[in-house]
């Protein structure tokens, strides 16, 4: 469900930035590394690190039959799906979690300056409430968007597609951050600039930054002024 938040509108209309959460956000990589290799365990299936790393960022009902094969049935990719998630969110509710460099300023700043925000990820709802609550980020979101909002995860566009329906603003006025290829290639697809994070796999973003402490102050107003005509 949407969380209730500002709605100011800027000079050409609402505008909104619709962020990845983990890897963009904050980093849990280890948490998910972790959390997968002792599920998967426990059905004889060995996730090295490599094998890990390739899946990153996909949802649960593409990773597991893409490491089972045949024997994922639906019934099995469920039960360890839930299994995993709950093991992940142990871990982070223990350990804790820090945003990443840049971010915590960079959420405060765009909701000073009116912008509408959302997180559209492809973790279950719970990781990322439970992610957007111990980073702090929780009072500047619109909207919240996981796995199970959508039905297709990214490169589809349909989370970011439906983060900008959630805070009511026209694809054409949101810009995305990301920090995996499939994440650009998911804004993209749903006719939105792309702002890539991190240090591979963003290439074909609009506008590309090692984090996000190093973006230019006025990177969002000029990725929407590019794609609008009618603006100098």
């Amino acid at each position: 469900m949407p969380i209730t938040g500002s709605r100011s509108r800027g000079p050409s209309g609402p505008r909104a930035v619709l962020w990845d959460l983990d890897g963009t956000l904050a980093d849990s990589r280890e948490f998910h590394w972790r959390s997968w290799r002792d599920t998967m365990s426990t059905v004889g299936i060995a996730v090295s690190e490599d094998l890990f790393s390739k899946s990153f960022g996909q949802r649960n009902d593409a990773i597991i039959p893409a490491w089972m094969g045949d024997r994922a049935t639906p019934e099995l990719v469920r039960e360890l799906g839930d299994a995993k998630e709950a093991l992940y969110r142990t871990f982070i509710a223990a350990a804790g979690l820090e945003p990443l460099p840049g971010a915590a300023d960079w959420v405060r700043r765009l909701r000073q300056q009116g912008w509408r925000q959302a997180i559209a990820s492809s973790a279950p709802r719970a990781n990322v409430e439970l992610m957007a609550r111990v980073c702090g980020f929780e009072p500047f979101m619109d909207a919240l968007v996981g796995a199970e909002d959508v039905k297709n995860g990214k490169p589809a566009p349909d989370g970011f597609l439906a983060a900008a329906a959630a805070v009511g603003v026209s694809p054409d006025h949101c810009v995305v951050v990301e920090d995996a290829a499939a994440g650009v290639e998911a804004a993209h697809r749903g006719g939105m600039p792309c702002i890539g994070v991190g240090d591979s796999g963003t290439d074909a973003a609009d506008l590309c930054v090692r984090s996000l402490d190093l973006l230019p102050l006025d990177a969002f107003e000029r990725l929407l002024s590019s794609r609008q005509p009618n603006q100098p």
